[in-house]
């Protein structure tokens, strides 16, 4: 059998864009004027309710949640399966220590004025938690800013922080629907394995 090799990272950035597939990038440009900020900037599309998604209303998460969705980057994480490396740390952590592994990573890498490597903290994929935040644009301080009006460049509030772990939480709910509560016994895989095929999306 050869030995497996592993696949080229993913090819996709938060400026991505799919215009003619409606899938867009609403990250500003220095150059934009006020009247085109909050707009694709490659085509213009005009697709969300900046003012309502600013009032980070938890109880209106399903909203926020499409709304996202309008952003290529996110629609990706909310669509694409799961990775066999980031199923099995699931099991293994199950949903409660999961959540609060999302709660200490967020005070880590998000809470902070100034997180390390901001920007490029989050990996793409190998763990659930980093679907949930590119999903949710709590990835990195610069999408927290402009999809939740959250500034750089000061820790963030507690009522900020629990927002963001509210939003992490219910991506988690709804794309790990079956994760058990409590840890599972998830044995090691043989090295040199091909990845398993990936789950469909719940």
């Amino acid at each position: 059998m050869s030995e497996f090799q592993k696949p080229a990272p993913l090819d996709i950035k938060c400026t991505s864009t799919d215009c003619d597939n409606d899938l867009h990038c609403f990250k500003q440009l220095k150059k934009m004027t006020p009247d085109q900020r909050g707009k694709c900037r490659a085509c213009g599309a005009d697709l969300v309710d900046w003012k309502r998604l600013h009032r980070r209303d938890k109880g209106d998460a399903a909203h926020t949640f499409e709304a996202l969705q309008h952003e290529l980057i996110r629609h990706h994480f909310f669509h694409r399966p799961v990775d066999e490396q980031a199923m099995r740390h699931a099991q293994r952590k199950g949903r409660i220590a999961l959540k609060g592994a999302a709660r200490d990573r967020l005070g880590k890498y998000l809470a902070v004025a100034e997180p390390p490597r901001d920007g490029r903290q989050t990996p793409l994929e190998g763990n659930a938690i980093y679907y949930a935040q590119h999903a949710t644009a709590t990835c990195c301080r610069t999408c927290l800013q402009y999809w939740h009006n959250i500034p750089k460049g000061r820790p963030l509030t507690a009522e900020e922080f629990d927002y963001c772990a509210t939003l992490v939480d219910l991506f988690l709910d709804e794309k790990l629907p079956h994760l058990a509560d409590e840890p599972m016994k998830v044995p090691p895989r043989p090295r040199g394995l091909p990845p398993e095929p990936e789950g469909p999306h719940p």
